[in-house]
């Protein structure tokens, strides 16, 4: 690894492991660093100031972008967004009632179960969601941009491989 012009930090904490700890492959260490570093320094601080020029949080975008995903009339019911979102109930509350005091969301009684009520993308909402999702694909794009078609397929494969092979 040492003195290879393409070396980075993590190959260097790679090598002070393997020099410290030889019985230990490090391998996992490096690969799984990097996945982490790119997602911490490059995807999620320039995913949040994508979104948050339309005056969200990533965590808002998300409920309104699985509303918006899933067609029109762009609703559901509170308990599909928390199982969606892997969010707490009483999170997703919390959530939506700043969501409905921005326009952003409405909630009205479920015609089919009047015990519970639907979350319903309004048109500001439809609207906001729309261009901010228009601004994080483009904020995505240009983060790969730096790798060719194929590349960018490769990993695509490897991640989806080593998502599988968790989710088991």
């Amino acid at each position: 690894m040492s003195g290879d012009e393409h070396e980075d930090a993590v190959d260097r904490i790679a090598a002070d492991w393997q020099r410290e700890r030889p019985d230990l492959d490090v391998t996992p260490l490096a690969f799984v660093g990097r996945i982490a570093l790119v997602a911490e320094t490059l995807i999620g601080p320039a995913g949040e100031r994508a979104v948050e020029q339309h005056g969200i949080n990533k965590g808002d975008f998300d409920v309104l972008a699985t509303l918006r995903r899933r067609g029109a009339p762009y609703t559901v019911i509170p308990s599909v967004l928390s199982a969606e979102l892997m969010m707490s109930r009483a999170g997703m509350t919390k959530r939506l009632d700043r969501l409905e005091g921005a326009g952003l969301v409405r909630r009205t009684l479920d015609a089919d179960d009047r015990r519970s009520f639907r979350v319903t993308l309004t048109e500001e909402g439809l609207a906001v969601v729309d261009a901010a999702l228009t601004d994080l694909v483009e904020c995505l794009g240009s983060i790969v941009a730096g790798l060719d078609q194929d590349e960018r397929h490769h990993l695509d494969n490897a991640l989806r491989a080593l998502l599988r092979s968790r989710q088991g």
